[in-house]
């Protein structure tokens, strides 16, 4: 009989003759089968112990917030059931009929939302990118260029949005400049886009500043032109590390959209406002309130995983 002690745990193992099927002296295995019989891996009785102690801490943990959160939505629950206007504010806010009416119209409008997001998205990760690239242009020959981006993002960034798309959707028309488009959905569109440019260009410009001036000075050290340090050594790492902000610039976008409605675009938000003027319910707009959370959330849900993953790959040494 063979006694032998596993090496990762130390556990004993202890084998026989016929279950080690060695063919070596004393029944020991012979060549790299013995290496793998005698390195089984046995957890120890205190780890057992722990790992179970652990799952029941979760398990009860679990019930704990589950409660808790149960009983916090009772709670709630009976304040607002139980408010003095809680009926009128039910019947103008939470109508099941004018909900019913408004889901179709609210669904078809949304559409709209989802191209501006995705069109917009794309154009203002593309303007932000090219902004970013400028302000961070080295060596006095482009210090104009510098200085027209940081103009762009200080200005950009200190309208508010809404006086941005009141200025363009309802200020270029009046105009009445030749091949300029008067459509809200177009010009609501560039609004958005001129504004979140100036927000993405400043999430890329923390990212390529982040990148340590050594790997410029590696790259620079093999032969890559700016250019090239730019493109192939920079602009990856300063991406990839400004991905969480990222997303969350795209989830505001996303919301944002609903406010090309100000132009008479017809949108989720505009869909439900025409019924509210109609019949002076607002349950319509609850519910496109709750189109727009049903959409961001996934979104959302994303880029906190996306967080979560980085800052493991961060703790654990690997390449963010």
């Amino acid at each position: 009989m063979a006694v032998r002690r596993g090496r990762r745990a130390g556990a004993q193992v202890t084998l026989t003759p016929k279950e080690s099927g060695g063919d070596g002296p004393g029944g020991e295995p012979a060549g790299e089968d013995a290496h793998d019989t005698y390195d089984a891996y046995v957890p120890s009785r205190r780890r057992i112990e722990r790992e179970r102690h652990q799952r029941s801490r979760a398990r009860r943990a679990t019930a704990v917030a589950a409660l808790s959160t149960l009983v916090t939505a009772v709670v709630l629950y009976l304040v607002v059931v139980n408010a003095p206007g809680w009926p009128r504010t039910k019947e103008t806010f939470f109508d099941a009929g004018y909900a019913r009416e408004a889901l179709p119209k609210v669904l078809e409008g949304l559409w709209l939302n989802v191209r501006l997001l995705l069109v917009c998205g794309a154009a203002v990760l593309v303007l932000g990118m090219l902004i970013a690239v400028a302000r961070t242009l080295r060596g006095p020959v482009f210090f104009p260029l510098r200085a027209l981006a940081a103009a762009y993002t200080d200005f950009f960034r200190g309208l508010p949005l809404i006086i941005n798309l009141m200025i363009v959707v309802l200020g270029v028309p009046a105009l009445r400049l030749q091949g300029i488009t008067v459509d809200p959905v177009l010009l609501g569109g560039t609004a958005l886009t001129l504004t979140y440019s100036a927000y993405v260009a400043e999430v890329f410009r923390a990212g390529i500043e982040s990148v340590h001036p050594s790997q410029r000075a590696a790259a620079r050290s093999l032969g890559l032109s700016n250019r090239q340090t730019l493109r192939y050594v920079v602009l990856p790492q300063a991406v990839r590390r400004q991905v969480p902000p990222l997303l969350n610039d795209l989830v505001s976008l996303q919301k944002d959209t609903g406010l090309v409605s100000i132009g008479g675009a017809v949108d989720a938000v505009r869909a439900a406002d025409i019924i509210v003027g109609r019949s002076l319910n607002y349950t319509p707009y609850v519910v496109a309130g709750l189109v727009f959370v049903a959409l961001t959330i996934p979104m959302t849900r994303f880029t906190d995983w996306v967080t979560a993953r980085m800052d493991r790959r961060r703790a654990q040494g690997g390449v963010v």
